[in-house]
């Protein structure tokens, strides 16, 4: 599973479109808006009307908690009194103008470790929900191992991690458990502190919590907090993750979905989206992180287990500033897709020569693969050669293969008999080599 986080303002948007699906017997009023800065608020107060009748709370959207201990909520309760339109716009102003200072971690209310630093891009905007402390709850699903585990607790709130295995309750499920075994399953471990009044209505939302998690493919989802007034629920916060390789099957069902850089790191250079683009529209797996795009070493390599274990040893034979990417090409990628992963490689390893004039190394390396047809896979990374070719011999490149499965034969035959054709300088192994034995002949060469 590939877990990729989401905005906020996703999670609520996905869960607000199959709510009567979900939740027949809750209303939820979903008004919700993302804006990037006060002039943009303005501009959404046009449609959506609430914005300038009620008060409102606001808050950034970008990948990080503990937003109210850093300061970084606007809400009815913080003085000069209620937040209006025009205070949010310009909150919302003010702490986008400058860059922030953001602590992930606190000791008790104090910081802990250094901070991240970076712009505000993102706000998300609401109505406030006027609420009772004990009307608050959290609820959260994640997958540990092979099960999906489901966390309720009666307190919601910034200090439910404090004190976790006294005030949350951990349920297990089997891939394999029926609907009615789940439901059992919750009903039967609701958390002893929710009010009597309240038990019913919680384990319904909890069973309709657990069953959208499952069904819209979330990784992670976690509501916290939740405020339950009988048959009405306000999400309050949320954070979620979902499994991107379902992205090409849930297209509809999560809509446009974005995935953002984190808060205080680098954005993602056009290459690594157009790799993740391709990874959300096929059943195959197409990574690519960009570590060093100057450095000398790439990889292509199939399987993400192999992936690791060539980037560790290129990491001790070389060192890590001569990696350049970290990624993997696996699940049986059609030929035009292995061509555009390979395509988006070469061309950016070929834009710079090295800079101490060494020749640049390409190690198209895996394990023995269970399923992937290597042949069709190595056709298209021969494609890719084609177009290339002339930057690739200009550069000054070597190239290492090592491959096994289905069909590496005819696979390892022709990559080499075209990179001989075309020119270009190839050394070609099968699975009796060990799988990164290539690393060391390049590093030694």
């Amino acid at each position: 599973m590939a877990q990729k986080a989401i905005r906020e303002f996703d999670a609520k948007s996905i869960l607000a479109k199959h709510w009567d699906k979900y939740f027949p017997n809750f209303t939820y009023a979903y008004e919700t808006v993302m804006v990037k800065n006060g002039p943009g608020l303005r501009e959404a107060a046009i449609d959506h009307a609430w914005l300038n009748d009620k008060k409102l709370v606001a808050k950034p959207d970008m990948l990080f908690g503990k937003r109210g201990k850093n300061g970084l909520v606007l809400f009815k309760d913080q003085k000069p009194g209620d937040v209006s339109l025009v205070k949010a716009a310009d909150w919302i102003d003010s702490k986008a103008k400058e860059k922030q200072e953001v602590y992930f971690s606190f000791d008790g209310e104090t910081p802990s470790g250094n901070p991240s630093v970076d712009y505000l891009t993102h706000f998300i905007v609401e109505p406030f929900t006027p609420h009772e402390q004990a009307e608050e709850y959290y609820i959260s699903a994640t997958v540990v191992g092979d099960d999906d585990v489901l966390y309720m607790s009666a307190e919601g709130g910034m200090e439910v991690e404090e004190g976790w295995e006294e005030k949350v309750t951990e349920v297990s499920f089997k891939i394999t458990e029926s609907e009615d075994e789940i439901a059992a399953k919750i009903k039967a471990n609701i958390p002893a502190d929710v009010a009597d009044k309240d038990k019913a209505a919680f384990a319904e939302f909890a069973i309709g919590f657990f069953k959208a998690y499952r069904e819209l493919n979330f990784a992670y989802l976690e509501i916290n907090p939740f405020v339950m007034q009988g048959k009405k629920i306000e999400l309050l916060d949320m954070v979620a993750k979902l499994d991107d390789t379902a992205g090409f099957l849930m297209a509809n069902a999560w809509g446009d979905v974005e995935y953002p850089t984190s808060f205080g790191m680098e954005e993602k250079s056009p290459e690594v989206l157009a790799i993740e683009d391709a990874d959300s529209k096929t059943g195959a797996s197409l990574k690519l992180t960009l570590l060093k795009p100057d450095a000398r070493i790439w990889t292509m390599v199939a399987g993400g287990g192999a992936s690791v274990v060539y980037a560790d040893t290129i990491a001790d034979l070389a060192g890590i500033e001569d990696l350049a990417n970290y990624g993997e090409y696996s699940g049986g990628p059609t030929t035009g897709e292995t061509k555009f992963y390979a395509e988006t490689l070469l061309d950016l390893m070929t834009r710079k020569k090295d800079a101490e004039g060494r020749e640049k190394i390409l190690i198209i390396g895996g394990a023995i693969a269970n399923f992937t047809d290597v042949a069709k896979t190595f056709t298209g990374i021969i494609q890719a050669f084609e177009e290339y070719q002339d930057k690739m011999k200009e550069i000054g490149m070597k190239i290492y293969v090592r491959r096994g499965g289905p069909n590496y034969e005819k696979g390892l035959k022709d990559i080499k008999e075209a990179a001989d054709r075309m020119g270009l300088w190839i050394d070609v192994y099968g699975p009796e080599t060990h799988v990164t034995d290539i690393v060391r002949m390049a590093v030694e060469a």
